[in-house]
């Protein structure tokens, strides 16, 4: 990530960034409070929970459930509002897939 982006999308203890990766076969995703650098929760289709649901670990089926779980993981945490890094990638497909399942669990973004 820029030096430019990083300025604008930094976490706090109180709004941490949802940050999403994607590789090929996997998507993460990272809670990260950027005040003492620390990622705070973390989500992955490498999980085995996770992985048990899916039979692709590479498609939007799988980001919704990471959505879903991440969602959820905050939740149980009392953290409802974080800021939405999406890594530079574009806003569409898997990315798209995540930030909806973790807006209908009650995220606010």
């Amino acid at each position: 990530m820029s030096k430019k982006n990083k300025k604008k999308n930094k976490g706090t203890s109180i709004r941490p960034r949802l940050l999403v990766f994607r590789s090929h076969k996997h998507i993460y995703v990272q809670i990260i409070d950027d005040s003492i650098e620390k990622t705070i929760i973390a989500c992955s289709t490498v999980e085995h929970e996770i992985r048990n649901q899916l039979t692709s670990t590479s498609n939007i089926t799988a980001s919704i459930i990471v959505g879903q779980t991440i969602g959820k993981r905050l939740l149980e945490k009392n953290i409802q509002q974080v800021i939405f890094d999406r890594n530079g990638k574009p806003y569409h497909g898997r990315i798209k897939a995540v930030a909806e399942a973790a807006r209908e669990t009650g995220l606010i973004f």
